[in-house]
Order: C-alpha cells, then sequence, then structure tokens
C-alpha cells in the first residue's frame, strides 16, 4: 500500500474528521508546546520543591499559590475571551509561559534556586502565581475557540483529539522530564519547555483570526454578572460544573502530592515519578481514541462512571505499595480523567449558547483553581494522617457523589 492512500485512509476515519480543517489542525499544532511543558512541570516543578523543602504542605502551599490567581481572575478571563480575539490572548499566554520557564532555567543553572539555598522555593512560588494569571486570562479562550474553527458536528471529535494531544505528551512529557533532570539536570528541563513553547508561538500565529462574540459592549463585571445568571437559570449546566467540581477538587491533589508517594512510599525516585504519570497518560490515550470514535450519545452517563473509575484507582494506588500494582492504577486513573474531562467539556460546549461559553468555560476554569484548594487541604491531611488516608479518603467521597447522581438524578445521566 502506498504511503499516500495509507495516509487518505487515516484521513477517512472518524477518529481524526477534525484534522480535515486546516485551522484545526494550525490550533492542534499550537498547542503542542504547551500540552508538553504541562506534563513535564508536573514533574519539574514538584520534585524540585520537594527537594528543597521536604514538605508535603509546601506542595499545597506552592499550588495554591498558582491557583488563587485562577480562583481570582478566571471570571475575567471568561469575559475576555467574549470580547477580544481569541488568538490572539492565547499566543499572549504562551509568550508569558516562555518567559517563566525562562526565569526558573536561569535561577537553577546560577545556583540559586537549588536546595543548598532553602529559601530559594519563593521563585516556584512566584513563577506559580504568573502561571495562574495566565492560565486564568488565556484558557477559557483555548476552549472558546474550538467551536469558532469547527462545525457543531464535529465538536465532540475535536476535543476528544484535542484531550488525546494532552494525553499523548503527559504519556512522554513526565518520564522525559524525569530522565533529563536525572541525567543533566533541573536547567536543561525548563530550558527545554520554554523552547517548547516559543515553538508554539510560531504554530499559533498560522490560526484564522477570530472574533469576539459581544456586540454590545457593557462592562467586564456586567458580563460576568450575566454569566452567572444564564448558569443559574440552566440546571444542566449547574450540574455539569458541578460534577467538574467534584472530580477536580477530591481527585486532582494526587498529582502535586505524587512527589511524596515517589520518594517515601514506593521509593522510586524523580525518574519513577515521571513514570507513574507517564503511565497515567497511556490510559489518557487509550481513553481518547475510545471517546473520539464515539456518537455522541448518553456523555452525561460517560462523565459519571469516568470519575467513579478514577475515584476506585486512586483508592487502590493510594494505600498501594507494589510498584507494578501502582503503575497499573495510573493507566486506570489516566482512562477515567479523561473520560470525565472530555465527556463535560462537550456537554457544557454542547448545551452553552454561544454568547455565553467564553463566560461558563471560566467557571469550568475556576474550578481548577479550587483544585488548589484541595490539594492545599490534601497536603495538610498528608502531614496529619497520612499520605495515602489523605488521596484515598477524597477519592472515596468522590466515589459516593457520582453513585448517588447515576442513582437519583436519571435525567441528568441520560443527558447526551
Amino acid at each position: 500500500m502506498k504511503i499516500n492512500d495509507l495516509i487518505r485512509r487515516i484521513s477517512n476515519l472518524k477518529t481524526f474528521t477534525s484534522f480535515k480543517i486546516p485551522a484545526y489542525r494550525m490550533y492542534f499544532f499550537g498547542m503542542v508546546g504547551q500540552w508538553s511543558t504541562f506534563s513535564m512541570e508536573q514533574v519539574a516543578r514538584s520534585y524540585l520543591l520537594y527537594e528543597i523543602t521536604g514538605s508535603a504542605v509546601m506542595l499545597g502551599v506552592i499550588n495554591l499559590s498558582g491557583t488563587i490567581p485562577i480562583l481570582v481572575l478566571s471570571l475575567f478571563g471568561g469575559a475576555v475571551a467574549d470580547r477580544f480575539p481569541k488568538k490572539t490572548l492565547i499566543q499572549l499566554s504562551q509568550v508569558g509561559m516562555t518567559v517563566v520557564f525562562l526565569g526558573y532555567g536561569i535561577a537553577v543553572s546560577i545556583g540559586y534556586l537549588t536546595k543548598d539555598h532553602p529559601e530559594s522555593w519563593w521563585v516556584l512560588m512566584t513563577g506559580g502565581l504568573l502561571m495562574g494569571i495566565i492560565i486564568a486570562l488565556a484558557m477559557p479562550s483555548r476552549a472558546a475557540i474550538i467551536p469558532e474553527i469547527v462545525d457543531r458536528e464535529r465538536l465532540m471529535n475535536a476535543i476528544s483529539l484535542n484531550t488525546m494531544g494532552m494525553s499523548f505528551f503527559q504519556l512522554g512529557g513526565p518520564a522525559i522530564a524525569g530522565y533529563i533532570i536525572e541525567g543533566f539536570g533541573y536547567s536543561s528541563v525548563f530550558f527545554i519547555m520554554s523552547g517548547l513553547n516559543a515553538l508554539a508561538i510560531i504554530f499559533t500565529s498560522f490560526l484564522p483570526k477570530t472574533t469576539s462574540t459581544l456586540v454590545n459592549r457593557k462592562s467586564v463585571i456586567k458580563d460576568i454578572g450575566e454569566g452567572f445568571r444564564y448558569i443559574k437559570s440552566h440546571q444542566t449546566v449547574r450540574l455539569i460544573l458541578a460534577f467538574f467540581i467534584a472530580a477536580i477538587l477530591l481527585a486532582m491533589p494526587f498529582q502535586m502530592l505524587m512527589p511524596v508517594f515517589a520518594k517515601d512510599i514506593l521509593k522510586v525516585g524523580v525518574g519513577g515519578q515521571g513514570t507513574l504519570m507517564s503511565m497515567s497518560g497511556v490510559g489518557a490515550i487509550v481513553a481518547s481514541l475510545i471517546i473520539a470514535s464515539l456518537p455522541s450519545r448518553r456523555r452525561a452517563i460517560t462523565l459519571l462512571i469516568s470519575n467513579m473509575i478514577m475515584g476506585g484507582a486512586l483508592v487502590v494506588f493510594a494505600f498501594s505499595t507494589s510498584w507494578p500494582l501502582s503503575l497499573m492504577m495510573m493507566v486506570v486513573v489516566g482512562i477515567g480523567r479523561i473520560g470525565g474531562n472530555t465527556t463535560g467539556n462537550a456537554l457544557l460546549q454542547t448545551h452553552t449558547e454561544p454568547e455565553y461559553l467564553g463566560r461558563v468555560m471560566s467557571i469550568m476554569m475556576l474550578n481548577f483553581g479550587l483544585s488548589g484548594l484541595g490539594t492545599f487541604f490534601a497536603g495538610i491531611l498528608a502531614e496529619t494522617i497520612s499520605a495515602p488516608w489523605a488521596i484515598g479518603g477524597l477519592a472515596m467521597i468522590l466515589i459516593s457523589i457520582s453513585l448517588f447522581a447515576i442513582i437519583f438524578l436519571p435525567g441528568f445521566r441520560k443527558l447526551d
């Protein structure tokens, strides 16, 4: 079979149908640099901080520094996304991330951001604060631009491919970051992350110009208020957001507390932490490919079941002292996380009117800010009752909430 025939057959698969749209291809490749650096940062920043401070509480504190701006500014980011060209906002975020990672690399290379300087953790806190501001103001634009560059029929597919891209780099990024750190040091990985974001700016420049959806210019505060009133009047949107909040608050703290498991419980070091996070990426890719191939039906039940799968895997992982079992559970965590994330995202974008989409997506991003609060309290719990009970206990609550919704909310669970 000729190569051209193979490429044509692959492009004709329903799984990859959104790649037929040139604008979506540019968007996808423009996000590659940010996806890869997000996954690499999960290892590099958290493990470096744990080496410097040796404190699970500080892991929560530093994570909180990045999520406070998200809590405060996400709503403004949603209003901005509905007012200004989303392409410009995405590119500005890429520039900002390039600068932050470059700053980390310089601080390490001059010998300051190391365990020899215990006070140097403030650099990571400052960087986290800046990253939080960038994410809060730009992430709603990244999500809300997708319906502008693909048709409604391909929306679920485009979001799934987006998730697959993030999952692919979650598969390789953490492990690569861990081995780069072990072989060449922290400065090398931070400089690579900076370069990848710079490359993303180039790809995103080929995106077509997008326009704002708001015609009548009101104040940002009034726009935010209208967004809340819209959510208040739509029960479906409220419920979707509620289950996003539950999954993020109760499950996501495991990522920032991963150094505790890698270093103190499983005793596999920074390379092992990268491998664990990469195994989560394996499950994420599997889930993304499956969902991208499925019709847009019964997505709400998929969201709830995915949350239960993720919660169950986290309970087993939290109390595991077996390296092979922990790796297997990370695969299952990835399946559950991406299943819930993708279907929930598609539900929001399907059931939200276009003129409110940026503001509704900003509420979803606000949920990611709430994950910092979850991580902060999980860090305190880890210091007081142990990391396994902190992560496992929160996961048990997530399972209970999801099961309650399946049994007692039949209207929601049948939602497409």
